[in-house]
């Protein structure tokens, strides 16, 4: 589920000069290596970053979708696993895009259909009542399995689930005012993929048979209106993904909301995004929340065992915003003005400070992925309590966002901005943050 943060202000403020350009039929000479770009430049660039993003984004998970359909109509454990390693590859351009978050309300209100998470996946088919119990007091939907049944209640009203759509799941996320009701979106198609992972902190992922879409030897019953809700949650999430493509694109809402903000508010956005996702999504959320709670269920691809690559990807991402440029799916590279550009003219030392604290942030999450990579440890094992080495690495990946994060704060008051950046109570007040 999106992630409950509690706002924290960086009051800044802005102040810069955009270079002239001379228009003449000689070559213009070369800009001075500190010469800034005009913040219409880099703020329009961004808009063309995020498009290309999310357009990457939106070809993954079409080629998912195809390795998914090639599952449903053949089950096998062959096919079951070709269509996770399409799940986990289309998973990495996605995460690259998180940045575009928080300072776009645009984003951050269609990124609930997407990515929200952790889940009650009890909502959606069986599970283990062992270790997931049969009831929670703080959501009545807990078990309410949509495969298994054809209407459900909710509050007072029955809810028809017989045909499975995009505008059913839609509206089931958040059903009934918990956030933890969700339908919809990767971690959707990542349970419905892998299963529930049962193993704690100790190794291993979700182990779902790919007999549960088999029709003709069938387990756990339903098989095919499972296939039919993994269907409909792929297709849905490759919807979601070209609308927000569009979204970015020429006549885009997302593109125009940002471009008729003012040169500070729109650099303010810019900056809003990738200091959130730094410091009180990643950093305290996703990263040092589980790690106080040493809870594997706080792991956010928590089926799947991809979390590492989730939050090195995440700040793949982070880089990618502040310096104008990412590696696209296609093997091509984007590049144009940046926030980086602004911020090096007006104060080479804070700009040295910023890189090195990106690269520091690139390396302890590397440390955290190459790890898991290797299969010696996952980031589930690295949560559990008693692990000085897992958590160190967990650690050590939570100062060096947030080291990064103040080092954003930094660059954003020498270009004299204002923005508001999102907190989280694992930082902030840890001795009351609480399982989400």
């Amino acid at each position: 589920m999106r992630a409950q943060m509690v706002a924290a202000a960086f009051a800044l403020a802005f102040g810069m000069a955009g270079p002239a350009i001379a228009q003449t039929a000689k070559p213009a000479p070369a800009p001075a290596a500190n010469a800034a770009p005009s913040a219409r430049s880099v703020i329009t660039s961004y808009a063309d970053l995020a498009q290309a993003m999310y357009t990457d984004s939106y070809t993954a998970a079409a080629e998912m979708q195809k390795a998914i359909d090639a599952f449903i109509a053949a089950p096998s454990a062959e096919t079951q696993k070709a269509a996770q390693e399409a799940w986990r590859k289309a998973r990495i351009s996605y995460m690259k895009t998180e940045g575009f978050r928080f300072g776009n309300k645009i984003v951050d209100e269609w990124e609930g259909n997407v990515n929200a998470w952790p889940l009650d996946e009890g909502l959606i088919d069986y599970v283990d009542t062992k270790s997931y119990g049969t009831k929670s007091d703080e959501n009545p939907l807990y078990t309410a399995n949509i495969i298994a049944n054809k209407s459900i209640r909710i509050g007072k009203k029955t809810i028809d689930t017989t045909n499975l759509t995009p505008e059913l799941l839609h509206k089931l996320n958040s059903a009934g005012g918990v956030e933890a009701n969700v339908a919809s979106g990767w971690h959707a198609i990542e349970f419905l993929l892998w299963g529930q992972d049962l193993h704690g902190t100790g190794p291993g992922a979700g182990e779902r048979p790919y007999t549960d879409y088999d029709k003709n030897a069938c387990t756990h019953g339903n098989c095919e209106r499972r296939a039919q809700y993994l269907k409909v949650a792929t297709d849905t999430l490759v919807a979601d993904l070209k609308e927000m493509a569009e979204d970015w694109g020429p006549k885009g809402k997302a593109r125009a909301a940002l471009l008729k903000k003012n040169d500070k508010a729109g650099l303010a956005t810019i900056f809003t995004g990738i200091g959130s996702l730094s410091y009180g999504e990643l950093a305290g959320e996703r990263m040092k929340l589980g790690l106080i709670l040493h809870d594997p269920e706080e792991e956010h691809d928590c089926f799947s065992d991809n979390t590492h690559n989730s939050h090195y990807y995440d700040e793949v991402g982070i880089a990618d915003i502040y310096y104008g440029r990412t590696k696209r799916y296609d093997g091509s590279t984007f590049t144009g003005p940046s926030v980086a550009d602004l911020v090096r003219a007006k104060d080479a030392k804070i700009a040295d400070e910023i890189d090195a604290k990106i690269k520091g942030a690139d390396a302890a999450l590397k440390v955290i992925k190459d790890t898991a990579d290797s299969g010696r440890m996952y980031y589930d094992m690295m949560l559990a309590e008693g692990n000085a080495e897992g958590n160190k690495m967990i650690q050590d990946g939570v100062d060096a966002l947030v080291a990064q994060a103040h080092a954003i704060e930094r660059g954003v008051a020498a270009l004299k901005i204002q923005i508001k950046v999102e907190g989280s109570k694992s930082l902030d007040d840890p001795k009351n943050a609480k399982k989400k």
